[in-house]
This record gives structure tokens, C-alpha cells and sequence, in this order.
């Protein structure tokens, strides 16, 4: 193979410019899709987290399991023994949670920003860096004092501990945005309204981030780093806040670890009887693997589908050859008889591919990059690592792998059909086309594989719109329509006495309500779908007698008119009123399935729970109504039963979240929102401020990204599909002219010409989807995750793709049907 036969190769695809563009936008298709999602796989699955020796980073979650929850973040105390209890196994146990605050711009007005409270050696378990002031110290961490028990000062009154002040290191990027860069800032404390602010320590470096799943609701960029400073007391065992992050030692393997882990778990269920009832287990995790459980299935499922796009690319694409290769059957002939070995014949076939994969790749590098925009556009914002999607030189790596696989995929067939061209038949043939024929078994092959591989992805989307569908028809508990919601924070509404909150709460409720068109205001914490709820106990008589029988229930805390303003419907009893919102009071109201769990078969109202969520003990409250079940976390998933306190049962002021129903569209009203809030408090600032469809919207996102991207895979499979099934069929018919109008002059029926045309086309395709249906059905559970509703062998999805895919065969067999069935028999036998 030399320069010359390059030059060759290139002038020959040059001389068909229709065949060469059509085979490069082919590829260039294929590999374009599969290196775009490539990109995502690679920086969510395959690349490794950004810390020190992250392959050793272990995440622990704590599982009650006769309760049924999974992934619980720590108390301080089971943190404290877990890290004591295997720190033969790591060499370092970190600790850290999240959460939101407002504070003071310079101008006065409020600020959100994202905290974290870690424990002093957190930096170095993780390898985040400090690029000015220093990093925490083992004395930031030490643990406030506490009040004496006896105590006193002189003149009798027990003297108050002096406070220890809480240290910081702000973020990089909060450093330049709130301070503009100033390094004067070290050593000073931040201005936190009602409290004294942290002493800022240092500064992280650039893009430190937090990388845990969703539902871990852990905030993935900090503004600012606290030091821990809270006490590990086993009188805290039931509050629940820190995320363990431990190193494992080198040469430890995670299963040891875990063996310690259960050791530390098996001991607490030994002296803590909450513990022993609640089947409080330890699990360890790979920090990575921790971070993608649960967008692994999708991902897999995209890849895979790419992958077929590229297949069925490729598999068009050697069709081209092949049809090309049939055609040049005489050339290669010659070749054959005057001394060409095997190699020499293959070369220019080898060639060609290899230059259409060229440059096919090369386009494809340019419509990946141009999906990656888009990708990151549409992809859901709770995909981890969104911030980390580009090409780099893994991708790059992808990119001209999969151009080199194509090259092979589609030039393998051609190349050994053109190495053993049948110097009889040619020297038999007396037609331009007679080459045609002997190349028909390959080019059927080929084409059959298409459609199978075509089917398959069609099957997956239309599962996937099933599941839409199915996810669109769910009924979230409550009304979305000319919902506005939002969040408000600081300002007043922290004041330290519980009446001087409550009281502004009713201010606030009394403003909104003011405004026209308003029909209802209400609070909540949290609100439906926007995550954030985690599970407290509860149980029957039977469970204050056996604490074994508790189990676990969501949460809201609400203000009286919740249900009236959300319209989630009243099943039984009543809803809160005023009177109930007040200090000392224990009614509640259950849903449907916690009534349903307790008392089946009876009423609820009336009757007597027990639910641990202020004090250590379990406590009795009253049920005074029953409501419908409302999708707390996902419109996928039903989720635990719940269980609805006022506002005044945890001393008032808990509430965060807000929404008014209006008259008319919801979204005209923020603007108005926003200044009955400035109005009645400057300090209080309203955030996440959107629709209640919105809310509904976003939490589809994950579903409808897959769903649009395995849609469009598909569309360009079964076009690709088509055009591959349209080519052999009108080679079979240009292979087939002589005949045709042979049969033609004998009296042949048109019909009868286009009939049998079209049969040939659709044998080709039942074959195709018959190995279709059958990948399907494997395939199918591969994406069983992703589904709502909708089983991997849907039979009304099979029915109806198998029906649309045989129209389309059909359409693409009847094309050069119809071309057959017009043929002038005379015309036809001089051209032959």
C-alpha cells in the first residue's frame, strides 16, 4: 500500500460525489451520536473524581432496615464510633453536611449562599487545597462548652460559657464575589445578621466541589467551610446530618472494611435498643460508584443506543461497498487474471473505507461537539458532573477508535467479496449490472442486521414514551394549576422567640393573601417534589409495647389552609385550623397510606399514633384527618406514607417553602410576590421562586432526557434503516431488469411486478425484526429501571412499533417497486 494508492482511492470518491457525502454524513452520524454520548459517560462514569487518590474514597451510609431506609446520613455519635471503630481499616475518616443561610451583600441587601459544616481534617482526607490564609486545625474542631451543672457565679446565677468562635475558609469563588479577592478579610469575621459570623481562616482553591447523588440533598458547591464543632454525645444518636467519607489504607480491600463497619453497627444494636428496633446496619461504598448508582442504568442505556446508531451506520454504509464493490466485479476480474494477489485487490476497497471513516470521523467530531452544547442544555441539572462534560483527549480517543472500528465493521465485507471475484460469472455476464447479482446474500445479510439493530431501538423508545405517557397521567396529590411557589429566607422570620415568628408568619400570610386574584397562601417544609424529606418514626398501641413494630414515615410541617390551597383532597375528618397551630397541641393528619397501614379496615379519625420527632421518646398524638398520598420526592416513585404536623408543633418558624394559588396564570404574579416580601421585611429574601407545573416539569427531566435522546436515535436508525432496505431492493431491481421486462413482454401484470418487489422487501425486513423482537426481549431490562409503568416486554409498544416499522419497509420497498412496474420492456432488453 503506497501514496499512489491513496491518491487513487481519493480521486475514485471524488469522481462520485453523491456516494462519497452520502457515506461520510452516514458515519459522521453514527459516530458523531456515540462520541457525544461518550462524553457524558466518560465524565460521569468513567473519569476519576477530582481528589486525592479517589479510588480510595469510601462512602458510608447508614441503613435502618426493618424500617426500609436506605443511605440515612450519620448522627454525631454513630459518626464518632464508626470512625473509632474502623480506623485500623482507614486512615482517615472525614465528616461533612450541608445547608442554605442568607446573609448581608455589602449594600445591606440579602445574600443566599451554601454552607458546609466539616470536620477540621477534612481537606486532607479529600486533597482540597488551600491557596491562601491556612487550613482548619484539630483546635477549630473542639467542641463548645457546655453550661455547668452547678455552677455559678457569684451573686447565684449560673454564669453562661464563653462561646468559641466558629472558624471558616470561604470557597474561591465566594472569596472574588463577596470580597472581590481581598486578602484583608482573613482573620475577621463574616457580618451574620442576629449572631456572631465566622472568623474567616483561609481560602479553598478553585472548583472544589461536593460530588454525592441527588438525593443526598448535600449542596455540590459551598460558598463557606465551618469547622465542626459540634459535640459527638451519644445523647444525639437520632439526629441525623453527617456524610463519612473514609480513606482506605493501602492494601485494605473495601470488603474489610465493611467487615469492621458491621462490627461498629452490631455493637450499637447491642447497647442502644432504637438501634436493635430500627435494624440500624452500616453500608460502605466506592465514592464514585456511590456518586452514579442510580444514573448508571440511563447512561448505559444511551451508550448502548448510540452504539447501535453507529452499527446501523456502518452496516449502510458497507452496502454502499458492497453495491459499489459488485460493480467494479469485472474490474477486479481482470485484476484477478493478470497476476493481482489477494492484498492487491483489497486494497482500494480497504482504502476507500478508510478515508470515509476519516472523514466521517472528523464530521463526527464536529456534530459531537455540537450535541455536547446541546447536552448540556437538556440534560436534567441533578446529573452529576454536568460541569465536567467536554471533549477531551479520552473522548478524542473514543472518537478516532470508533472511526477506526467503523472503518473495519463496514470495510471487512466489501474487501472479501472484492478478494474473490468469480471470473466466470463476469465473462458470463453481457449487462453492466450483471455483477449485481452475486453480491445479493451479503448485502441481504447486512441489511437484515440494520433492521434488527433499527428495531431494537425503536422498541426502546417507544417504551420509553409509554413510560411518559404513563408518567404524565400520575397524579402528584395536589392541584398544579395556577400554583406559584417559592422559598423565603433570613429577615424576621428567624427572630429567636417562637410568637415573634408565628407572628410574622401571619403577616406575611395576611400580604399575600391581600394581593387580587389571590385565592389561598400557604407554608410548608418541604414541598411536594422538591426533595429534602426525611423519614421519623411511627407505630400503633402495638409499637409503644414493641418498639420492633415502628416504622418509617415522611414529614411535612404546614400551615392551617395547606390542603385547601395545594386542593389535595380531604379523605376524612378534617383539615388544621388556626386553633390547632397553636404551642402544645398534638393533632395531625395522615395520608391515605399511613391511615390505611394503622387502622385497616377502620377509620382513623379519632385514634392514637406514637411518632418520635422531638424528643428522644416516642410521643401520642391524635389523627383528626386523612388526606390523598402525595408524591413527596418523585412522580416516579408512590414513596412512604406521610404524616403532616403545624407550623407551632416544632415551636414555629420551621416553614420555608410558600405557595398562593391564584385566579389566574400563576407566573404573572412574581413580580408582585416580590414586593409585598421587600415590603414587609427588606431582609427577607425569596428564592426558587417558580410554577407548581414547573416543579412537576423539572421532575420528569431525567425521564424526558432519555426519552428525547433514545427517540432520536431511533428516527435516525429507521430513516437509516429504510434507506439501506430502499438500496437493495432497487439494486435487486436494477440487477433484475432483464428479467423483468422478459416477464413484461410475456404479458406480466404491472401489479403483479410491484407485488412481488414489495414481498422481497418485506421478507428482508420480517427476518429483521423477527431477531429484533427476540434482542428486545433481552435488552428490555436493561432499561427496566427508567420505566414508570410500563413492563420491558410491553405488548401494545411491540404491537404498534412492529406495525410502523413493516409501513415503513414497505415505503421503502414500494419506492423502486413502483420504478420496476413502469419499465418499458423493449427500453429494458436493449439497455440489458
Amino acid at each position: 500500500m503506497t501514496l499512489k494508492d491513496v491518491v487513487i482511492a481519493s480521486r475514485a470518491l471524488g469522481r462520485r460525489p453523491g456516494y462519497t457525502v452520502t457515506a461520510v454524513l452516514t458515519i459522521a452520524l453514527g459516530i458523531g451520536a456515540s462520541t457525544a454520548i461518550f462524553s457524558v459517560t466518560n465524565a460521569v462514569l468513567l473519569r476519576p473524581l477530582p481528589y486525592k487518590d479517589s479510588a480510595r474514597l469510601v462512602i458510608a451510609g447508614m441503613d435502618l432496615r426493618k424500617r426500609n431506609v436506605h443511605n440515612l446520613p450519620f448522627s454525631n455519635a454513630d459518626f464518632i464510633d464508626l470512625r473509632e471503630g474502623t480506623k485500623d481499616f482507614f486512615s482517615d475518616m472525614a465528616g461533612v453536611f450541608t445547608g442554605r443561610m442568607v446573609v448581608p451583600r455589602e449594600d445591606g441587601t440579602p445574600e443566599q449562599i451554601r454552607y458546609a459544616v466539616a470536620t477540621t481534617n477534612f481537606f486532607d482526607v479529600m486533597g482540597g487545597k488551600i491557596v491562601l490564609g491556612r487550613n482548619f486545625t484539630a483546635l477549630d474542631g473542639t467542641p463548645q462548652p457546655q453550661a455547668p451543672n452547678n455552677g455559678a457565679s457569684a451573686n447565684g446565677v449560673s454564669a453562661p460559657p464563653t462561646r468559641l468562635p466558629n472558624i471558616a475558609i470561604l470557597s474561591y469563588e465566594y472569596f472574588r464575589r463577596r470580597y472581590g479577592g481581598n486578602t484583608a478579610v482573613l482573620g475577621h469575621n463574616m457580618t451574620i445578621p442576629g449572631r456572631p459570623g465566622p472568623l474567616i481562616a483561609g481560602v479553598l482553591a478553585p472548583w472544589f466541589r461536593l460530588y454525592f447523588p441527588p438525593d443526598a440533598d448535600v449542596e455540590p458547591a459551598p460558598d463557606i467551610w465551618i469547622a465542626n464543632r459540634l459535640d459527638y454525645d451519644s445523647a444525639n444518636r437520632n439526629d441525623f446530618s453527617i456524610r463519612p467519607i473514609g480513606r482506605l489504607r493501602d492494601g485494605v480491600s473495601l470488603r474489610s472494611a465493611e467487615g469492621a463497619a458491621e462490627g461498629v453497627a452490631a455493637q450499637a444494636r447491642q447497647t442502644f435498643s432504637i438501634d436493635q428496633t430500627a435494624g440500624y446496619y452500616i453500608t460502605m461504598e466506592p465514592m464514585q460508584q456511590h456518586l452514579v448508582t442510580e444514573v448508571r442504568p440511563a447512561l448505559m442505556a444511551l451508550m448502548g443506543s448510540a452504539v447501535f446508531l453507529l452499527l446501523i451506520a456502518c452496516a449502510n454504509v458497507a452496502n454502499l461497498l458492497l453495491v459499489r464493490s459488485s460493480l467494479r466485479e469485472q474490474e477486479f476480474s481482470v485484476r484477478a487474471a493478470m497476476g493481482a494477489n489477494r492484498f492487491r485487490l483489497i486494497t482500494p476497497v480497504l482504502l476507500e473505507a478508510v478515508l470515509l471513516a476519516a472523514m466521517g470521523t472528523v464530521a463526527g467530531l464536529g456534530l459531537a461537539w455540537a450535541g455536547i452544547v446541546e447536552l448540556r442544555v437538556l440534560a436534567p441539572a441533578n446529573l452529576p458532573r454536568l460541569e465536567d462534560i467536554h471533549i477531551d483527549g479520552f473522548v478524542l480517543a473514543y472518537n478516532v477508535a470508533a472511526g477506526l472500528a467503523a472503518a473495519a465493521i463496514f470495510g471487512i465485507l466489501p474487501a472479501l467479496r472484492a478478494s474473490r471475484p468469480s471470473l466466470m460469472n463476469v465473462l458470463r455476464g453481457t449487462s453492466r449490472t450483471s455483477g449485481l447479482g452475486s453480491g445479493a446474500f451479503l448485502r441481504n445479510l447486512v441489511i437484515m442486521a440494520e433492521v434488527a439493530l433499527s428495531f431494537v431501538l425503536l422498541i426502546g423508545s417507544g417504551l420509553m414514551f409509554r413510560s411518559f405517557l404513563k408518567l404524565q397521567r400520575i397524579d402528584p396529590g395536589f392541584d398544579t394549576h395556577n400554583l406559584l411557589t417559592f422559598q423565603l429566607q433570613g429577615g424576621r422570620i428567624n427572630q429567636n422567640k417562637p410568637e415573634e415568628r408565628a407572628a410574622f408568619i401571619r403577616v406575611v400570610e395576611e400580604r399575600l393573601r391581600s394581593l387580587p386574584g389571590v385565592e389561598g397562601v400557604t407554608g410548608s417544609f418541604p414541598f411536594p417534589l422538591t426533595g429534602g424529606f426525611s423519614p421519623i418514626r411511627w407505630g400503633t398501641e402495638d409499637a409503644a409495647r414493641d418498639p420492633n413494630r415502628f416504622q418509617a414515615t415522611d414529614f411535612q410541617i404546614v400551615l392551617p389552609g395547606y390542603f385547601e390551597t395545594m386542593r389535595t383532597p380531604l379523605l376524612a375528618g378534617r383539615t388544621f385550623t388556626e386553633d390547632d397551630n397553636l404551642p402544645g397541641r398534638t393533632d395531625v393528619i395522615v395520608d391515605e397510606s399511613l391511615a390505611g397501614k394503622a387502622f385497616p379496615g377502620q377509620s382513623a379519625i379519632g385514634k392514637h399514633i406514637f411518632i418520635r420527632i422531638r424528643t428522644p421518646e416516642a410521643e401520642r398524638v391524635q389523627i383528626i384527618g386523612v388526606v390523598a398520598h402525595q408524591r413527596f420526592n418523585s412522580l416516579a416513585v408512590a414513596g412512604r406514607e406521610q404524616i403532616y404536623f403545624t407550623d407551632a408543633f416544632l415551636g414555629s418558624g420551621v416553614i420555608q417553602s410558600w405557595a398562593i394559588r391564584t385566579q389566574a396564570d400563576a407566573a404573572q404574579y412574581q413580580k408582585q410576590v416580590r414586593a409585598v416580601i421587600k415590603a414587609v421585611d427588606p431582609q427577607l429574601l425569596v428564592t426558587d421562586m417558580e410554577t407548581a407545573e414547573s416543579v412537576v416539569y423539572e421532575s420528569q427531566a431525567s425521564t424526558r432526557f432519555s426519552l428525547l435522546l433514545i427517540t432520536v436515535f431511533a428516527v435516525i436508525a429507521a430513516t437509516l434503516a429504510g434507506i439501506g432496505l430502499y438500496g437493495v431492493v432497487s439494486t435487486s431491481v436494477r440487477h433484475r431488469t432483464s428479467e423483468i421486462g422478459v416477464r413484461m413482454a410475456l404479458g406480466a401484470e404491472r401489479s403483479d411486478i410491484l407485488h412481488q418487489i414489495i414481498l422481497q422487501g418485506l421478507r428482508l425486513s420480517a427476518v429483521g425484526i423477527a431477531i429484533g423482537l427476540i434482542l428486545s426481549l433481552i435488552l428490555g431490562r436493561v432499561i427496566s429501571a427508567m420505566l414508570v409503568g410500563v413492563k420491558p416486554a410491553d405488548f401494545p409498544t411491540f404491537i404498534a412499533i412492529t406495525i410502523g416499522f413493516v409501513a415503513i419497509s414497505a415505503l421503502a420497498s414500494w419506492l423502486p417497486a413502483r420504478r420496476a412496474s413502469i419499465i418499458d420492456p423493449a427500453r429494458a432488453l436493449r439497455e440489458q
